[in-house]
């Protein structure tokens, strides 16, 4: 993916959408560490270099926009917590990129790529978030919240209420739901005649090894391996390997 080459914003605007995009790229999910490109104006052809993107409002007025590739797209459609909203999974970058500029943010949508564009309204600012050459994201800031800004390292031009005072939001949300955790020592397949048979102390052979690990998931994915172990007379699971996103399917 390739970053736009548009006219770039001056002045003080440019070093305020540097420290936005700086602010976001630390906190929005990417495997590798995202640095802030150059700002560019920012135009309609911006949608078509992404998979993704959601739009927050801002205190003031205005809203600021984030689009991203389709490798977040994937991951996120793929997490053991089907169904994970993009927005909730980029509001904290919503969050510190709007802190950067002196503002709050509210409360984030999905949209299209094409939709975040037209839902800003007025003209913005692009800067690409990246890793190495590849552009993983990008944040676009509308150039009424620019020319607002405080210059960086000055005091916010709208007071933001203190991290402790402010609720949980995106991806942290989740951190109390219950999930269903599933320890599988093996499988077997049998005949519907086989099944009926059952009784009691009838053993059935499994697919697994004796010694082999047993497998952790989570509603239902594959997560993790480890060892079967006894704890207080309770079984438990020693986890012994983390098992990756291509290994699990």
């Amino acid at each position: 993916m390739t970053a736009p080459t548009t006219e770039a914003p001056a002045g003080t605007a440019t070093a305020a959408a540097v420290a936005a995009a700086t602010a976001a790229a630390g906190v929005l999910p990417s495997v590798h560490p995202l640095v802030a490109g150059e700002p560019h104006v920012g135009d309609d052809a911006v949608a078509a270099s992404f998979a993704g993107g959601a739009v927050a409002g801002v205190s003031g007025g205005g809203r600021i926009g984030i689009l991203v590739g389709a490798d977040l797209v994937d991951a996120l459609s793929s997490s053991p917590v089907a169904g994970l909203d993009l927005a909730a999974a980029v509001q904290p970058a919503f969050d510190a990129a709007a802190t950067s500029l002196g503002h709050r943010a509210e409360v984030g949508r999905q949209l299209s790529p094409a939709e975040v564009v037209a839902d800003l309204g007025e003209p913005f600012t692009v800067v690409s978030l990246a890793a190495s050459d590849d552009v993983i994201a990008a944040l676009l800031v509308p150039t009424s919240l620019l020319k607002g800004a405080a210059e960086p390292g000055t005091a916010a031009v709208h007071p933001v209420s203190a991290a402790a005072d402010v609720p949980p939001r995106g991806i942290e949300l989740l951190h109390g739901v219950d999930m269903e955790v599933t320890v599988e020592l093996g499988r077997t397949r049998m005949t519907v005649r086989d099944l009926l048979a059952l009784a009691p102390g009838a053993v059935l052979e499994l697919d697994r090894a004796a010694g082999s690990p047993a497998d952790l998931l989570v509603n239902g994915r594959l997560i993790a391996r480890g060892e079967v172990v006894v704890i207080d007379e309770d079984f438990g699971l020693r986890v012994t390997e983390i098992v990756d996103e291509k290994a699990a399917v």
